[in-house]
């Protein structure tokens, strides 16, 4: 993130910066067609390098591939083109559909040997089907601003950034606790994190975007990398990638939200990071959790990661298949999964018929009401036994993701495609549209930070990609009226 540091005489007055709003649709002057241009050659020369590496023998299951491609960025370029300051939570809804279905058709994942050719061009042309449908709905959808004082006025008032510091610094400090160490009772765990996980997606966010918008201080950037490289540190400590890259992928949405410039660089060098880190997890996952190795402390964290970093940078040893380690995109791929609906659905097993989506209501019923409340997961779980994945009590180890797409097929077949992507496009429209002229912490800008952090959830199923994004959105608008009332 490179913009330039405001002299401290320029600098806006930091009470004044809550009233900017989300809006704001141009920037005086002339729009960033330089950055448009750029995409574009960078698009092409993607698409280009797409076609060489290509994997896939069948030629229409190539065109499909980047149709794909071609849809999942297109959004993207028409948000770069307009060089509008609504958030970009369609497009990157939308762009998912490129690491998770179009590359991983291209570069012929590994696990689509195991299907016929007809139903890997089914899985691509359902692909097709639900980003048309979702582009298409989300164009034509209509939605003017919404003018009321709760939709125009700050959640939050007086200097903001204090109340984003100490946002950053309960979520850290609760990733800690549930790290290294058993102090948080298990009845209590989930709203605690849901506060904290809350609190840390607005501060991140927020503070990336005042940053892209030139609105942070150098003392402010400083202390924001700080915290952020302290959080993603423990996020990775549990040897997980996942929500490490959720956040720094929220961060770079915020930065480029508000500059309207890409960093490349930055973005370049935490892809090759992560890379590194992906592909030593096997070995170090091997240490730690077959073979006993225990858990380092805050202090060893230095030498586990430099002993993660050297099993990362090694070698796949002789003999070992190509194959053995997956690619940091391969983890991203669900391709394999609509390809295994798709093949047996409804030939061999029968359409769910809303079977999933009837699990959701039970997800919002508070567990203190209901202590035998199904798990938050029990829609992907009901996928996971049903198409021979899993058994029940294996899924207490591991959790498999279907995504949106896989789940509607699983229960209407192409109805459920139609369906599902036509309710997102059209959501996310009119949220997005009412919320246009709300400033970023009115209560509407704080819903729309928690939409585009879940934006990029793509392998969620609607049960759980509903209930944990109002469980988020509920805290994240809780918290600054909690505020108001103690400061009134």
């Amino acid at each position: 993130m490179n913009s330039e540091p405001t002299p401290a005489e320029d600098a806006p007055d930091e009470n004044s910066l809550i009233g900017h709003a989300v809006q704001l649709r141009r920037r005086p002057g002339r729009p960033p067609q330089r950055l448009f241009r750029i995409s574009l050659v960078c698009f092409g020369a993607a698409l280009v390098y797409l076609v060489h590496t290509a994997k896939v023998v069948d030629e229409l299951q190539l065109g499909l591939g980047l149709l794909i491609v071609l849809l999942g960025f297109l959004p993207w370029l028409i948000w770069i083109k307009q060089a509008r300051f609504e958030l970009p939570i369609f497009e990157t809804f939308i762009g998912t559909t490129v690491t998770a279905y179009g590359i991983p058709l291209i570069s012929g994942h590994e696990q689509l040997q195991y299907y016929s050719s007809e139903t890997i061009t089914k899985a691509a042309l359902c692909t097709v089907l639900f980003q048309i449908v979702a582009i298409t709905t989300f164009g034509i959808t209509r939605a003017k601003p919404k003018r009321s004082p709760m939709w125009r006025q700050n959640a939050v008032s007086g200097d903001i950034s204090n109340f984003l510091g100490y946002g950053m610094m309960l979520s850290i400090a609760y990733t800690a606790a549930d790290e290294f160490s058993s102090g948080i009772p298990g009845d209590i765990a989930g709203p605690i994190r849901a506060i904290c996980f809350g609190l840390g997606i607005i501060a991140t966010f927020v503070q990336c975007r005042r940053w892209g918008l030139g609105e942070l201080s150098r003392y402010r950037k400083f202390s924001f990398v700080g915290q952020l490289t302290v959080m993603v540190i423990l996020n990775l400590a549990s040897l997980f990638l996942v929500q490490a890259i959720s956040t720094l992928i929220l961060a770079l949405l915020g930065y480029v939200s508000g500059s309207k410039k890409v960093p490349v660089v930055v973005a370049g060098i935490l892809l090759l990071i992560f890379a590194v880190l992906h592909q030593g997890k096997s070995t170090m996952r091997a240490k730690y959790w077959e073979n006993g190795a225990p858990q380092p402390t805050l202090l060893q964290l230095p030498d586990f990661f430099g002993e993660w970093i050297v099993d990362g940078l090694e070698p796949a040893p002789k003999g070992e298949a190509p194959t053995a380690k997956a690619s940091l995109l391969d983890r991203t791929s669900l391709i394999q999964i609509l390809c295994l609906v798709v093949s047996n659905t409804p030939e061999r097993l029968p359409y769910l018929n809303g079977q999933t989506y009837a699990q959701i209501p039970g997800q919002f019923v508070p567990r203190f009401f209901w202590p035998e409340k199904p798990v938050g997961h029990i829609s992907t779980y009901t996928l996971a036994v049903y198409y021979g994945l899993q058994r029940m009590e294996d899924t207490q180890k591991t959790t498999i993701g279907f995504g949106l797409l896989t789940e509607a097929y699983a229960n209407f077949g192409l109805f459920g495609i139609i369906l599902i992507s036509s309710i997102f496009g059209r959501m996310m429209k009119k949220f997005c549209g009412w919320a246009a002229d709300s400033p970023i912490l009115s209560y509407p800008g704080l819903i729309l930070i928690v939409l585009i952090a879940w934006s990029f959830q793509d392998e969620l199923t609607l049960s759980i990609w509903l209930s944990s994004m109002c469980q988020a959105g509920a805290v994240v608008c809780a918290v600054p009226f909690l505020l108001n009332r103690f400061h009134s």
